[in-house]
């Protein structure tokens, strides 16, 4: 059986494409292409003759099950539009197939919008957490940000310019309009841009412009929650309800404010005269 190559390709520059990529390129029998168009351009820039398939989202399991056959005649590699396959992009089960037939799957690394982003957000790098495309429909992309909402590490989204505003203002309302973000357009492309501040101030930015470009968005993640030990959420309940406050609301705020627990700062309250 030949070799299945995931082979990164530019997001934009062409100059981007490693020489080892241009390399197998020029040596496999096939090359599995997400757009055949697309890729038709990046090999003719390259001079670089090989028959093409396609296989996107929407291929059939026989499409995969044929480009397996292609292996016993030879090597195959899968490029995506651009970047690094896999990466929201297609493959997955491709690679699960080419696995499962005992096939040899190499990764030729090279360009990718994540890791392009990440290092000029300006955010902290030391941990991150990627959660691709959200989904398309609001509330389903709502119920997506709720799940990153606690999240202390850095955060990475791929956003369409249809629903970058949507967006943008979902997350203003689940994780707050100070949190910093960078808005990275068009990576590598002529009109690249790096636009940093908070989410707020982001949403603004798009509300008034047209997007244009594919976005890919860095996140801060959430502030820690600061934590207290008992006798400093016993004397803030004490003062909550010397304020006035009923023994569930003073828990509500302390439990904001302390970091524990609502229902381990209403057990306090029975404490509290």
């Amino acid at each position: 059986m030949g070799i299945l190559y995931l082979v990164a390709t530019p997001l934009g520059n062409l100059e981007d494409i490693t020489w080892r990529a241009v390399r197998i390129l020029r040596e496999v029998s096939l090359i599995a292409a997400e757009d055949t168009r697309t890729t038709g351009k990046l090999l003719k820039h390259f001079e670089i003759s090989c028959p093409l398939v396609s296989y996107h989202d929407y291929s059939k399991p026989e499409q995969g099950q044929r480009i397996i056959e292609a292996l016993a005649q030879g090597d195959v590699a899968l490029v995506s539009d651009a970047g690094t396959p896999l990466l929201s992009d297609p493959g997955y089960e491709l690679v699960q197939l080419a696995i499962a037939q005992g096939v040899q799957v190499v990764s030729i690394p090279g360009p990718s919008a994540l890791l392009t982003a990440l290092p000029v957000s300006g955010l902290p790098i030391n941990q991150f957490l990627f959660g691709g495309f959200l989904p398309r429909k609001a509330s389903q992309r709502q119920q997506w940000l709720e799940q990153f909402k606690a999240q202390e590490i850095t955060l990475i989204f791929y956003e369409s310019p249809h629903r970058i505003k949507e967006t943008l203002g979902e997350m203003v309302e689940i994780l707050g309009a100070d949190r910093l973000v960078a808005v990275c357009r068009e990576l590598t492309k002529l009109h690249e841009e790096i636009w940093r501040g908070t989410l707020g101030a982001a949403y603004q930015e798009w509300s008034v412009r047209e997007p244009r470009g594919e976005f890919t968005l860095v996140v801060a993640g959430a502030t820690p929650a600061p934590t207290w030990n008992e006798s400093q959420v016993q004397a803030a309940l004490a003062q909550a309800k010397q304020a006035g406050l009923s023994s569930k609301d003073a828990a509500r705020q302390v439990a904001t404010q302390s970091g524990w627990a609502k229902r381990e700062v209403y057990r306090l309250t029975d404490n509290i005269k």
